[in-house]
């Protein structure tokens, strides 16, 4: 039989660890590239932009279409970064809880 006491106490010790795990990935930076390093974005664990470095070559004022698309590849890399990372992490702390209660988080 399924001591409810014990299951309730397991969940809260989860919860708080998935919590904690989300304080600290909200400090973390991810980076992401493009265009062989020509481009590289930095995100923090909240998919927040802290910074864009460009190399100049890539600048063309007539084809801002191809930077554009160059920006973009290197910030879905970085938050592709960071996705895993949070994946990982919860699956880590998941790992204990019996099958049922994995869904309530």
């Amino acid at each position: 039989m399924v001591n409810m006491n014990q299951i309730m106490k397991q969940a809260q010790e989860m919860q708080r660890k998935v919590a904690a795990l989300q304080a600290e990935r909200e400090k973390k930076e991810y980076q992401g590239s493009s265009g062989g390093n020509m481009v590289n974005i930095t995100i923090n664990g909240k998919g927040e932009m802290l910074s864009v470095k460009l190399d100049p070559s890539i600048v063309d004022k007539d084809d801002t279409e191809m930077l554009e698309d160059l920006i973009r590849a290197a910030f879905n890399e970085a938050k592709k970064k960071m996705d895993d990372d949070a994946a990982n992490s919860i699956s880590s702390v998941m790992g204990g809880l019996p099958s049922g209660l994995k869904n309530m988080f």
